[in-house]
């Protein structure tokens, strides 16, 4: 089986990046692929501006690139929901330091789902 997580990341990217604080406004994003339980690609994308398409716009990307599951630190409600429309299932990221580090973690189940109680005000400028 095959998934494809998507983890907003801070430059370089990669799995010794540190996490983005908030998907929306991360420098980038670290796409890797899961194979039977362990990592079989990793990737580096571009974050896109929220000016078009506004908090979708990321949301309507990753789906494009194939993610089915993201792993954030922050989102705002509205993007929480947008992702459970398109079928991504997003984790708490918490305070795991690397991407690595929380792809681990979500290979071994250790990820709550996020829910609204994870959930910040949005971008508001910030």
């Amino acid at each position: 089986m095959q998934t494809v997580v998507a983890i907003p990341t801070s430059q370089p990217g990669g799995l010794d990046a540190p996490l983005g604080a908030h998907f929306g406004h991360c420098d980038l994003y670290t796409l890797v692929t899961l194979k039977d339980g362990a990592i079989d690609s990793v990737a580096i994308i571009p974050n896109v501006p929220h000016q078009q398409g506004g908090c979708m716009a990321p949301v309507n990307y990753l789906a494009a690139k194939g993610a089915k599951a993201l792993i954030a630190g922050g989102m705002g409600l509205r993007p929480l929901m947008g992702f459970n429309q398109v079928g991504i299932q997003v984790f708490f990221g918490g305070a795991v330091p690397s991407v690595g580090e929380a792809i681990a973690a979500f290979i071994q189940g250790q990820l709550p789902e996020f829910g609204q109680q994870h959930t910040c005000g949005g971008g508001q400028g910030h």
